[in-house]
């Protein structure tokens, strides 16, 4: 696992208005609604890593911030996390367009999400 912070997401109700504000205000450039991303508008930020913008994807789920950590091996780093004491939120999922595959676990009332890159 190398860690990295790799995607940086946010789920707001209002998806179009927050990019706005970052195109604003970090001057930050969306590209349109990706599909392979659950319909996130995505940035590159500064260093390589991205931001992703969408709306909820489940009924439970609010407004937040989530980081997803680049690992090597997805089912090593969900296994640990588990030995560690997190609840698996998302088992691994594959998403499509070759971006790879990711996991989401709960710990300390916190989100985690882990990606390996395709």
């Amino acid at each position: 696992m190398n860690g990295k912070p790799h995607y940086l997401e946010i789920v707001t109700h209002d998806v179009d208005s927050l990019c706005t504000f970052y195109t604003r205000t970090a001057e930050l450039q969306f590209n349109g609604p990706d599909g392979d991303l659950g319909g996130a508008r995505v940035a590159e930020l500064p260093g390589g890593s991205l931001l992703g913008v969408w709306a909820p994807l489940r009924n439970d789920e609010g407004p937040l911030w989530r980081i997803y950590l680049r690992v090597d091996d997805l089912d090593t780093a969900v296994g640990a996390a588990r030995d560690a004491g997190a609840e698996i939120a998302v088992e691994r999922m594959s998403l499509g367009g070759g971006h790879g595959d990711i996991a989401i676990v709960l710990h300390g009332g916190v989100e985690h999400g882990f990606w390996q890159t395709g």
